[in-house]
């Protein structure tokens, strides 16, 4: 190597791998967004407070797609089987093990954690719209191997399992649904720091360097296959863990409700969110569950049309998602501080 090119190379400035303004929100505003999910639900009914509960665990199925997507760059129309899985397992083992249910989520959690990363191998030899196609056929044949005889005494077949709701414990002053909001909301917030975490640290860059570009990842050491698969497992990890408390939340499970439609729209959500961004989960989850009933707000018997065309709008208007209003509103605060 040349005098000048040593010194190109010693003079050249280090580049931050992971942007942390990228990955999540400035502390001001992570406070200011935590207090409000803390006293809004002291302000409400039950019924707002189990939507928030939905919110925050829809939140938390954008967010594990988001890893896999925003992270490694694989895409997947197959999170609703690991959802279907996860809520399963949650609910098998408090009807008919008897378990708690606090300890059946990280049970939901490994279990499918093992099923996303064995999933994953096979998918090694699938990138782009054929991974895609392949997690597609996925969620679409899981509904219908819940259905199955063979598993119907676990699972109920058809007809579901009916979940029992928790009491809050020791004897605390709250109602069911408020209890289960704030146990929720506690999962939701330790896997979030888990999960920026983990995308700053040296697993998470190699995700990030693998969706940038693989050969380039591979050359500089990266062990690809073990890392794609690794992001497979940890997304349906967090998605099963969703799933368990989706069942609890709701108090049943059927096959019916974890079709393809659930993948999309977790799909949706991530897109909405903006992909990459993780704070960005709590927007899309809250455009899956709410656009739909403003949508049949302004016309029942149109509703999809108007929901179509909501969201046509927000591609329209912001095709990066909650993650370019962000960056549009930090550029304005910036220029009023400066004035």
């Amino acid at each position: 190597m040349s005098a000048a090119a040593e010194e190109v190379v010693t003079e050249a400035p280090a580049v931050e791998a992971v942007p942390k303004r990228a990955m999540t929100l400035g502390y001001g505003t992570s406070l200011v967004v935590l207090a409000a999910l803390v006293i809004i639900p002291l302000l409400v009914k039950n019924f707002i407070i189990f939507q928030m509960t939905m919110l925050l665990i829809y939140g938390l199925a954008v967010l594990a797609l988001n890893i896999l997507t925003g992270g490694s760059g694989q895409f997947s129309l197959g999170q609703s089987a690991f959802y279907a899985v996860g809520a399963y397992t949650s609910a098998i083992l408090m009807e008919h093990v008897g378990m708690n249910y606090a300890l059946t989520l990280p049970i939901a959690g490994v279990i499918c954690f093992g099923f996303g990363f064995l999933f994953g191998q096979p998918a090694l030899r699938l990138s782009g719209v054929y991974l895609a196609l392949a997690t597609f056929a996925l969620a679409t044949a899981m509904p219908q191997l819940l259905k199955l005889g063979y598993f119907e005494h676990w699972t109920g077949g058809v007809q579901g399992l009916v979940v029992t709701k928790p009491d809050a414990p020791f004897g605390l002053p709250m109602s069911q649904d408020m209890w289960l909001y704030y146990f929720t909301l506690a999962i939701t917030i330790a896997i979030y720091v888990a999960s920026v975490n983990l995308l700053r640290s040296r697993s998470g860059r190699a995700f990030m360097a693998i969706r940038d570009n693989e050969i380039a990842a591979s050359a500089m050491g990266v062990d690809v296959a073990l890392y794609k698969t690794l992001a497979f497992g940890v997304s349906a990890g967090i998605t099963g863990v969703a799933g368990g408390l989706g069942a609890i939340a709701v108090q049943f499970v059927a096959p019916d409700g974890y079709t393809i439609q659930l993948a999309i729209s977790l799909f949706l959500g991530m897109v909405v969110g903006g992909v990459g961004w993780l704070p960005g989960s709590i927007v899309g989850s809250a455009f899956i569950i709410f656009v739909p009933n403003i949508a049949e707000g302004i016309s029942k018997g149109l509703s999809g049309a108007v929901f179509g065309v909501l969201l046509f709008l927000v591609i329209f208007l912001v095709p990066h998602g909650a993650r370019q209003v962000a960056i549009v509103a930090q550029q304005l605060a910036a220029k009023l501080k400066k004035n």
